[in-house]
């Protein structure tokens, strides 16, 4: 009986709203300030960076507590970026939850992509098992939506060129904030190719 107790406990407090969810409407005002790069609604303009609209809050706020950490541990934890470290130092934890809440309640833009690689395809839809190369799908679905509950971001209609950069990013190490180290192990199996056909791949979805 105890333990039942106790397990219902912990799922009251994972499902708090309180401890989850933040003030969209006070983080549109405080993301002010990321709309040069992220646009004002978090759909980008400029393809080196992502699409905020749309994706999902708790995801959102991981990273911006991983580029929090390691501009205050000097790289050595978290997920480094010299842009985004100084803009998330002065970020407060109830910040962090504003501003992902605002750009999760947004909705994000669609872009036509022409000439898709049917390489891109099958690697998201199959992977390569001979290369031990996991299908994208497994993780971030049909439609690159992903999965909030699992901590699998959503990808789709993201900009390829972003994409591109962060898969390479896990294929150097340089980027490692993935959960388990599931992105670095997948991404060190594809080739230059195989990233840039991908990219454009999960960037048709819709």
């Amino acid at each position: 009986m105890k333990k039942l107790a106790l397990a219902l406990s912990v799922l009251a407090s994972i499902s708090s709203p309180a401890m989850a969810e933040g003030n969209a409407e006070a983080g549109k005002t405080k993301a002010v300030v990321c709309s040069a790069c992220h646009g004002v609604d978090g759909n980008s303009m400029i393809d080196m960076y992502p699409k905020l609209a749309g994706q999902q809050a708790t995801y959102l706020e991981k990273q911006m507590r991983d580029f929090r950490s390691a501009a205050q541990t000097g790289g050595k934890e978290g997920r480094n970026d010299p842009i985004m470290g100084g803009m998330a130092m002065m970020l407060s934890d109830q910040d962090i939850k504003d501003v992902a809440a605002f750009y999760a309640s947004q909705t994000q833009t669609q872009v036509e992509v022409a000439d898709i690689p049917e390489l891109g395809e099958q690697l998201y839809k199959s992977g390569d098992v001979a290369r031990g190369i996991t299908a994208c799908i497994a993780c971030h679905g049909p439609s690159g939506a992903g999965s909030e509950l699992a901590g699998f971001p959503a990808i789709g209609g993201q900009h390829a060129n972003y994409l591109t950069i962060q898969i390479n990013k896990f294929r150097d190490t340089s980027r490692n904030n993935d959960l388990n180290g599931m992105m670095q192990d997948i991404a060190s199996k594809l080739t230059t190719e195989d990233a840039e056909a991908l990219s454009k791949y999960i960037s048709s979805l819709k």
